[in-house]
């Protein structure tokens, strides 16, 4: 018999939901010290969003060095919580009923995502997850590895010259950087509310619910 949530799962749940939010505000608080896209003097004309300053109740830590600080401090939480979650679900065999598999779930996925607006009237069969539950949750975990990967490139992009190139060089690491927590920051912002839409699902997130087979 096993809960629908173990605790390991809770825990790093409940871990990665501050640490998202404060590593989205401090990158932002980072941000204004330089509010632009491309390389200084060649600023590339196509981004939208050149000279955007977020306001203050967007961001932590009141200056660049502030950012930088709560930046990383938050950074580091994330990647060992992540570390925690990713051993847990392959050791425990999680990752079979929690990432999405094409062959099972991709047509899940596309009844559900019928269903949610509205072309079909029945929802489809599921267990833990739909199938549309599963590719929001494996498509998280791939932009959480690509924060880390393109947050290191533009932390050394000199010792870690090879992984900036392959995203580009580092001012494109640095726009994947923003895009992919801009991603993640939209995922978090869409399961608050779904939480809010299917209250149940936040008592099982605290007490891992009724176990079952």
């Amino acid at each position: 018999m096993r809960k629908p949530q173990p605790w390991p799962i809770r825990v790093t749940h409940w871990v990665s939901a501050p640490a998202l939010f404060l590593m989205a505000m401090s990158g932002l608080q980072i941000l204004v010290a330089y509010p632009f896209m491309g390389p200084q003097g060649a600023q590339w004309s196509w981004w939208p969003l050149q000279g955007w300053e977020p306001p203050a109740w967007m961001r932590v830590g009141d200056w660049l060095g502030g950012g930088r600080a709560w930046h990383f401090a938050v950074a580091w939480l994330f990647v060992g919580n992540g570390v925690v979650y990713a051993a847990y679900v392959v050791a425990s065999g999680e990752w079979r009923r929690r990432l999405f598999w094409p062959p099972r779930d991709a047509r899940n996925a596309v009844r559900q995502f019928a269903y949610y607006v509205r072309l079909v009237k029945n929802q489809p069969p599921a267990d833990l997850y739909n199938g549309l539950q599963r590719l929001t949750y494996s498509g998280a975990i791939v932009l959480g590895l690509l924060q880390v990967l393109t947050g290191l490139a533009i932390w050394k992009p000199v010792q870690l010259e090879s992984l900036a190139l392959l995203f580009g060089g580092y001012d494109s690491a640095r726009l994947i950087h923003f895009l992919a927590m801009a991603l993640l920051f939209g995922f978090a912002v869409t399961h608050v509310v779904m939480v809010v839409l299917h209250p149940r699902t936040l008592e099982t997130m605290i007490n891992g619910g009724k176990p079952h087979e």
